[in-house]
């Protein structure tokens, strides 16, 4: 049974040969790129993208003079109108006035530039500067490319078919070509990000699909820090996980950098890109090339999801429709060599361009994905501009924001910004404090070889209060106190560091003597603690050793107290002891010493 064919309007085949027009001006203008551009790899943008630029130039625009970053559908209309008129040198003497035209202009025009980007009208200026063999080529005017981007011709088309209400099977064939749509656009992103990096309307649109937990936030992060340091947003991510992966530790990212949060999801999303250019630099044949690629995009939008999910079948449908337009781009383009090189002498072999840098790995696969991706800006633009640039939940089904809502910095910039600065500032302080006190604490296991912690304890012990003391220890004390002051001319004895030294100066014992009659006893006291402190804190595992020491003489009762006293409180500091030496340790210190 045969199948009629519907037949086309008169407004639809106009269309589409304006469509045809547009393709052959952006295939003359790739073939003399090295005298209308500066960069091979600079992409055309379509219709859509054109409109979705200039709703985001005026969305910043009106932030700077209002401090709102957002743009009403009507006034995107009128100044996408009379940018069109302007930039084709078309009559706009019956428009009303824009307010901050020029500088919505401007910034428009810089917004392309930094992106690596040409829109229709300046491939088509730029095709009239040519020879003539090139005016004649592109046959299209400025009034037809501006009935062909604001999509006049198809709303005229479209309006006797307004009055038919819509049937069941005609809105689920329109989801469906909506969602196969999505899946195109999200495709050709990841060709046009790896193709040229600077393309930032691309990364907005693939950075969080599938789901890597790179929201609003993330997206806001990484616009700031490429804004603070000129570049594009992939290389500001590509730069900092490269950092974070191979920098060492003077190189490493400050603990205040806001993309720290989101290392994971960049992660994950840099190194897919790096795989695509592994294949792209790796396999010399494009169409292998091409389709390995297409093959690995594939199967990462439809990881984990249902095979009857209309996207799951959208993304296939996709991906095997320009597997096929890639293998239709090389026979074309071989075609065309085969006849533009009749009569002429060879190439010089492309190992010559190899090692005169003159080419680069992979080079023949990228201008076939920049032919496909011409291809993707010769088609026609969207009819519902409200849909393309406002609507969250079907525009970007995936990622769930609109172009607009996803530039929008989610924290208003007010006075509120000096506050998370002044947290952020002593969070970083206590952090430092934090490691200069686990760096005092770190010692090796050879700590009885260190003099601070002996100093250390003396400090501490010295400051303790009485009160806090416990109560063996001040017991002890009382009893020790009564022992020394009955032999006063005793000098005491520190064993430091393993070695014997006479504990007091000269100048010491005069001040001793003179505040005798006032702080006697508390000082005494001290003194016998800290004696006790060292004993304790140097030899804890094996009896302390005095060699060629002469100490007087003293009574036997005195002697046995001062012994017991001196056992109990080594038995009281027994697990803390244990802790700071181990066994045998002492032994391995003193053999070191000598």
């Amino acid at each position: 049974m045969l199948h009629k064919k519907k037949r086309r309007s008169p407004k639809e085949t106009m269309a589409a040969l304006h469509q045809r027009s547009v393709s052959a001006m952006i295939k003359e203008f790739r073939r003399n790129w090295h005298t209308l551009c500066d960069s091979e790899r600079t992409t055309v943008c379509d219709a859509d993208t054109m409109l979705l630029a200039l709703q985001l130039c005026m969305a910043e625009n009106s932030r700077r003079h209002s401090g709102e970053f957002a743009v009403s559908l009507s006034d995107v209309l009128l100044t996408w109108k009379r940018l069109l008129h302007e930039k084709l040198n078309l009559p706009v003497e019956n428009m009303a006035a824009i307010d901050h035209y020029e500088d919505i202009r401007r910034t428009y025009d810089g917004f392309l530039k930094n992106s690596n980007m040409l829109d229709l009208i300046d491939v088509y200026e730029k095709c009239r500067v040519l020879t003539s063999n090139c005016e004649n080529n592109a046959s299209i005017s400025a009034s037809q490319l501006r009935d062909f981007l604001s999509g006049r011709q198809l709303a005229v088309g479209d309006e006797t078919d307004l009055c038919q209400p819509p049937s069941p099977t005609s809105e689920h064939n329109q989801d469906d070509e909506k969602v196969k749509l999505l899946a195109k656009k999200i495709i050709c992103s990841y060709l046009s990000l790896l193709v040229n990096s600077k393309n930032d309307l691309a990364l907005a649109q693939i950075l969080n699909v599938p789901d890597r937990g790179l929201g609003r936030e993330a997206f806001t992060d990484l616009k700031h820090a490429a804004r603070e340091k000129q570049m594009s947003m992939f290389l500001v991510a590509t730069s900092f996980i490269r950092t974070v992966e191979l920098g060492g530790k003077g190189y490493a990212p400050s603990p205040s950098d806001p993309l720290r949060t989101h290392v994971k999801g960049l992660s994950n999303f840099i190194n897919f890109i790096d795989k695509l250019d592994e294949i792209l630099g790796e396999i010399s044949n494009p169409s292998i090339a091409g389709g390995r690629i297409l093959s690995v995009i594939k199967m990462q939008l439809i990881k984990g999801q249902n095979s009857r999910d209309p996207f799951h079948k959208a993304v296939e449908e996709v991906a095997q429709d320009l597997d096929l337009r890639i293998k239709n781009i090389i026979n074309s383009q071989q075609g065309e060599v085969a006849v533009s090189t009749t009569d002429i002498s060879p190439a010089r072999p492309k190992s010559y361009a190899i090692n005169h840098g003159t080419a680069y790995c992979g080079r023949d696969t990228v201008k076939v994905l920049l032919a496909l991706l011409d291809e993707e800006a010769a088609s026609a633009p969207t009819k519902n501009k409200a849909e393309l640039l406002y609507d969250d939940e079907n525009t970007i089904h995936h990622n769930g924001n609109s172009i607009l809502t996803l530039f929008r910095s989610p924290i208003q910039v007010n006075n509120s910004l000096v506050k998370p600065l002044r947290k952020r500032i002593h969070k970083s302080m206590e952090e430092k404090k934090i490691k200069q006190t686990k760096q005092t604490l770190i010692r090796s296991q050879f700590s009885c070889t260190y003099k601070d912690d002996c100093l250390m304890s003396r400090n501490i012990w010295s400051n303790v209060s009485p009160a806090s003391k416990p109560s063996h220890v001040l017991h002890m004390e009382n009893g020790l106190s009564e022992s020394v002051n009955a032999s006063v001319g005793r000098p005491t004895i520190g064993t430091s560091s393993g070695n014997v030294h006479l504990d007091r100066s000269k100048n010491e014992k005069v001040e001793r003597k003179a505040s005798s009659q006032t702080g006697n006893k508390s000082s005494k006291r001290k003194q016998v603690d800290l004696d006790d402190e060292n004993i304790l804190c140097d030899n804890g595992n094996e009896p302390p050793h005095h060699k060629n020491v002469k100490i007087p003489k003293t009574s036997n009762d005195l002697q046995n107290k001062l012994d017991g006293k001196l056992a109990r409180v080594a038995k009281s500091n027994k697990c803390t002891a244990k802790d700071k030496l181990i066994t045998g340790q002492t032994k391995l210190t003193q053999f070191f010493r000598l």
